[in-house]
């Protein structure tokens, strides 16, 4: 029998050709869109639960605040692993993670010699793949960090500099000083793998100098750590939260003593209101859940935007049902006489039902193959647009194909279902008497329903869409405080060691170049941030007891590179003696509370001691995106050397005439100071532009989205315009006759659609301007929502509908008259 409905239902598609295919390309668009949205979706949520035992591995988080500076963070002291590891017995082991940052590798072999910048070294406690059971090719995850000098690399790094040669036992060359690593393993390629933190090479921390130097230390945050609990400790929330409201009298006991060595009692550091809290946060939260927690070692996502992508995806299937409801009831006059006689010829009305569901699941059988090869087909550029690489062969894994299976059924049921009981309620006496009016008020209530829900959410998508553009827009084009056009920033300039001034001048020097100066920082590059105190005077009682402050040590040349607008006093010199010196931002003087900050002084307790005297006050810009807030800052004087971050850039301000050129000149000067270091650079408006990446990907995914949406919501205004200049065949015939003009027709049948548009508007206008709102708290700087967006995308939903409708309007307005009356 269900055969013979298939064959039935293939045959009206045949019949009806073009609502066939209307049909099939609305499922299709919905289910190749939900399909990719799944990947997407269940890859971000598979993150993490790759490792083996990873629902006992948890992240020790800081939450710090100083002064009126409050800070989250993924990032703990050198010592705290060990400390919370001893301290508590539902804490098996702990493994902790460093970032160098860009440094060099070189190998030398078969008459030939590789050197690269690499920016993906971490330096890993020995046990970290015992810890996290990343996939090993070659070597023994227990003994392959063992040894000090040894290094462990992906496969993809080991074919970059070995080829098709074994690399196990090879010597690499690390850093300045370099020193060799022996390749003691070899991990599968982690870039598709869905974990949080991904690298090119796991050196031994024992490697590192300044891990060693900082042992002691609880203020340095530098470092990554990791514990495992045991089995009771993570299935049990109480033990977890009584576990977590021990860490206060822990770090009040250990931290202590590194409190007091810089000049700050931890009690007295407490009692100033200032908090160093830690927090345990589970493995596979981090990726989705950090929300404001700060880390440069994990990739991490904002739970909210799989909310966004489910919705749309919900949103899209039932669009492209709703449109299939739609067409079914539109081509109801042209099956009417077929319902009849099959009625009267002995046909059950469940028989009927299963017609119509037959048909739906034949469309949805012949949909779901289309969007599965489309899937297929698109993935590579859906993976350009979302920046994951998702690969085809995922659709079976995680129950994918399930999910496929399930809402294939589903659209074949929510697409039918309204059709095959509607359809077939029709009494067959009056519909042998060609009565096969659909007007009736329940059914008008559902369809313009069904209209205004279509276009309520495509005109949300509209405005969403407007609203992130408009968004981007700001963050690329607001005044940032610095100049940031035509800036080169050359890096690993710390490489240069002594010579460094000396290539800057040289730098400076040629034609093309305006200026160029030295720093320890750069903008989106990073920055170093220490505890700082205010020296105060008897008259000075407000003033903040200490501050949180984030700085570069820079030369005489950054603030006239950079063009930083100097509101207060002067800038560095070398006219005086500006060791003790700082320069600091209109934050800095405001949380500390100066109104005159120019000769006051700062002492720096995790340094030597030393006070430095301000001698300017710069306006305030952006260190980062425009997703952080200004935050207190500082230059200090290169000839300082209050830290050592170990990075140095050299930033140059060019004329923008010849570019290629400029570069060659550059590197040629490089390559006579460092031909074994590969000259690297970037351009400081490329650097800001990658920090809005993830932005533009949800805006160009919004942009595709809302095409769609007002794609799917057309073909079902297609439908109904269809549905009701067939049911006012014989009204615009006999209006014709009467002498209507064709515009006069084409307004009988657009009107109501209009009104339902305008209807949609009003509805989704308070819902874009909610959510939308929302979103742009994402954003620490961000546009007010326009009132013309509104219009404007009520006016282009309208427009877009109006050609819609125009096309078959003006086809039942052009019709012959004579036609319509002669079939009465």
């Amino acid at each position: 029998m269900f055969k013979n409905y298939l064959k039935v239902a293939f045959r009206n598609s045949l019949r009806h050709k073009s609502n066939s295919i209307i049909n099939i390309a609305g499922l299709v668009i919905g289910l190749t869109c939900v399909i990719l949205i799944a990947l997407f979706v269940t890859d971000e949520l598979r993150y993490d639960r790759f490792f083996e035992n990873a629902d006992q591995i948890y992240r020790v988080n800081i939450n710090g605040k100083m002064g009126d500076g409050e800070f989250h963070a993924g990032y703990t002291p050198p010592p705290a692993g060990l400390t919370l590891t001893e301290n508590f017995p539902e804490i098996e082991s702990y493994t902790r993670i460093y970032r160098p940052g860009v440094d060099v590798l070189e190998f030398e072999g078969n008459n030939e010699k590789k050197t690269f910048n690499e920016n993906k070294i971490y330096a890993v406690d020995t046990n970290f793949l015992d810890v996290f059971s990343y996939p090993l090719l070659k070597g023994n995850s227990k003994s392959c960090l063992q040894e000090t000098n040894s290094v462990v690399l992906t496969n993809s790094i080991a074919k970059k500099y070995f080829g098709d040669v074994d690399p196990m036992g090879k010597i690499l060359f690390y850093g300045k000083q370099r020193q060799p690593l022996k390749v003691t393993g070899v991990l599968k390629d982690i870039t598709t793998l869905p974990v949080s933190v991904k690298f090119d090479f796991l050196i031994p921390v024992k490697n590192i100098e300044s891990v060693t130097r900082f042992n002691w230390s609880w203020v340095w945050l530098q470092m990554a750590t990791y514990v495992k609990l045991t089995d009771k400790a993570a299935e049990n929330p109480d033990i977890l939260n009584h576990l977590e409201a021990q860490f206060p009298a822990m770090v009040k006991v250990h931290a202590a003593n590194a409190f007091d060595r810089i000049g700050q009692p931890f009690e007295e550091f407490l009692e100033n209101g200032n908090k160093w809290d830690f927090h345990l946060q589970a493995l596979t939260d981090i990726h989705l859940y950090s929300g404001v927690i700060e880390s440069s070692i994990t990739e991490q996502n904002n739970i909210n935007n799989l909310y966004i992508f489910g919705i749309i995806a919900f949103f899209l299937i039932v669009l492209a049902c709703v449109n299939f409801v739609n067409l079914s009831t539109a081509q109801a006059s042209k099956r009417g006489k077929e319902i009849g006689i099959r009625k009267v010829l002995g046909s059950y009305r469940s028989q009927l039902i299963k017609q119509f569901l037959a048909e739906a699941v034949f469309y949805t059988i012949i949909s779901t193959v289309l969007a599965v090869v489309l899937v297929w087909a698109l993935l590579p550029l859906f993976n350009q647009l979302s920046g994951k690489t998702l690969l085809f062969q995922y659709i079976f894994k995680d129950g994918i194909w399930l999910f496929i299976l399930c809402l294939s059924i589903l659209t074949a049921f929510l697409a039918g279902i309204y059709p095959a009981f509607y359809l077939t309620s029709y009494k067959p006496v009056n519909i042998l008497k060609g009565d096969t009016s659909l007007s009736n008020k329940k059914g008008g209530f559902i369809r313009n329903g069904l209209v205004v829900f279509q276009f309520t959410i495509a005109i949300i998508m509209v405005i969403a869409t407007c609203i992130v553009y408009l968004q981007l827009n700001y963050t690329q084009n607001r005044d940032l405080g610095y100049d940031k056009e035509n800036l080169v920033v050359i890096q690993n300039t710390e490489k240069l060691e002594r010579s460094e001034e000396t290539f800057r001048q040289e730098l400076e020097a040629l034609t093309e170049v305006k200026s160029a100066a030295i720093s320890s920082g750069m903008l989106t590059k990073g920055n170093f941030g220490d505890f700082y105190v205010p020296e105060t005077s008897n008259t000075e009682d407000n003033i903040a007891k200490d501050i949180s402050l984030q700085s570069y040590l820079v030369d005489e040349h950054f603030i006239s590179t950079l063009n930083l607008n100097l509101i207060e006093g002067r800038d560095f010199n070398n006219k005086f003696n500006d060791s003790l010196s700082v320069v600091i931002n209109e934050a800095t003087a405001k949380q500390i509370g100066w109104e005159n900050p120019i000769g006051n002084m700062i002492r720096y307790p995790g340094g030597r001691m030393e006070s430095y005297k301000v001698i300017g006050v710069l306006k305030d810009f952006n260190l980062e995106s425009l997703h952080s807030h200004i935050t207190p800052f500082a230059l200090f004087s290169k000839t300082s050397e209050s830290y050592d971050t170990g990075v140095s850039y050299i930033t140059l301000k060019i004329k923008s005439d010849n570019t290629g050129k400029i570069l060659e000149a550059i590197e040629n000067k490089w390559n006579g100071y460092q031909s074994g270091i590969p000259f690297e650079y970037s351009f400081l408006d490329d650097d800001l532009n990658t920090a809005y990446i993830a932005d533009k990907r949800q805006a160009n995914l919004f942009g595709i989205f809302s095409f769609l949406t007002i794609f799917i919501a057309c073909m079902g205004l297609l439908g109904l315009i269809s549905f009701v200049a067939q049911q006012k065949t014989k009204e615009i015939g006999i209006r014709k006759v009467l002498g209507a003009s064709i515009v006069e027709i084409v307004q009988l049948l657009a009107i109501d659609f209009v009104k339902l548009i305008f209807i949609a508007l009003l509805i989704a206008i308070p819902f874009a301007w909610f959510y939308m709102n929302k979103w742009l708290q994402n954003f620490a700087y961000k546009i007010e929502i326009p009132w013309w967006v509104f219009i404007f995308s009520g006016v282009m939903a309208l427009v877009i509908a109006m050609v819609t409708m125009g096309f078959q309007a003006i086809k039942a307005a052009i019709a012959n008259p004579v036609k319509s009356l002669r079939n009465e």
